[in-house]
């Protein structure tokens, strides 16, 4: 079995840089080191100060407040999609607990969501949450556009941003209370395009590297995890890296974690471009619609797969 590897650590990639554009030489420098660290770990760690420091503190305040609710209100928390809303009460994860909120980008969807949970309204809640969503959410484009270029794609840049909503999850792993470690989380890939991770300063996200090893993700109250899920797999036809990763909890503190996910709408088919498509690198995913993968991903036979992705569609 595989260990945690002490001398491994995930690419950090610095986006603080001012006035980085497209077509400048930091841009150009910045999308080389993307494509070399989602082709090597699917994952890497981004300095991005566009969101400054007191509103994740609010941030990470306004979830505290949120998970405090009592279970009958985090009920609530409902999606017509599958495992979108509340989950939390699972035997076999009995540290985690999560709550999700559809385009959480957009004011009023926030707000209409927040007036579920709090009838008499949250403010501040409102504005903490759709105010990072917002700025993360330039990440995430920055970065799918950097993909796309350094692919030789971009023509389809419009098509492919137009393509997907933002799903902002909370996540609260409490502290198993004891110095043995617990799983958080198992192990699994994550099936939308890209998902952009800030959490509090408790250890316990592990990427698994294409060698087997587990890395341990030192969470720093500067920096993002940023990760490929299998969607962008299978839109780059396997030129992207989507790893595995869990949570292993120890000691007393809870983990909150905050993930913003640019995930497939409704209805969208998820095909390869056929400029990604050649002798050299032959289909490997036939077309597919997320809700549909998002089903089965949950399925036993989903749960089990080695890779969900390939059992689904591959070739």
């Amino acid at each position: 079995m595989a260990s945690n590897s002490p001398l491994i650590r995930l690419p950090v990639i610095d986006f603080s840089k001012p006035e980085l554009k497209p077509g400048t030489p930091d841009w150009d420098s910045l999308r080389a080191q993307v494509r070399q660290a989602l082709e090597e770990y699917g994952c890497f760690e981004a300095l991005f100060n566009k969101v400054h420091l007191e509103l994740r503190k609010a941030l990470l305040g306004a979830i505290d407040e949120l998970f405090d609710l009592p279970l009958p209100t985090k009920l609530r928390n409902v999606s017509k999609r599958p495992f979108h809303g509340y989950i939390g009460q699972h035997p076999e994860v009995p540290l985690y607990e999560s709550l999700g909120i559809d385009d959480a980008n957009i004011p009023e969807n926030v707000k209409n969501q927040a007036n579920i949970l709090w009838p008499e309204g949250k403010q501040s809640f409102c504005n903490t949450i759709q105010s990072f969503s917002e700025q993360v959410s330039e990440l995430d484009q920055m970065i799918r556009r950097m993909v796309l270029e350094s692919l030789g794609v971009e023509k389809y840049l419009d098509e492919h941003m137009g393509s997907t909503k933002y799903v902002l999850r909370v996540m609260k792993y409490q502290g198993p209370q004891t110095t043995e470690t617990k799983l958080g989380l198992k192990a699994h890939t994550d099936i939308n395009m890209v998902t952009i991770l800030y959490q509090n300063e408790v250890e316990g996200l592990e990427v698994k590297t294409q060698d087997g090893e587990w890395i341990n993700f030192i969470p720093s109250p500067d920096s993002f995890a940023v990760m490929i899920g299998d969607s962008l797999l299978a839109w780059t036809n396997g030129r992207l890296h989507s790893p595995h990763h869990r949570v292993m909890m120890t000691g007393n503190k809870a983990r909150y974690s905050v993930g913003l996910f640019s995930v497939p709408k409704a209805g969208y088919i998820i095909e390869a471009p056929e400029e990604l498509v050649d002798e050299e690198h032959p289909l490997l995913f036939k077309p597919f619609d997320y809700d549909q993968f998002l089903a089965f991903y949950y399925t036993e036979a989903g749960q089990n797969a080695k890779s969900a992705l390939s059992t689904y569609c591959g070739v």
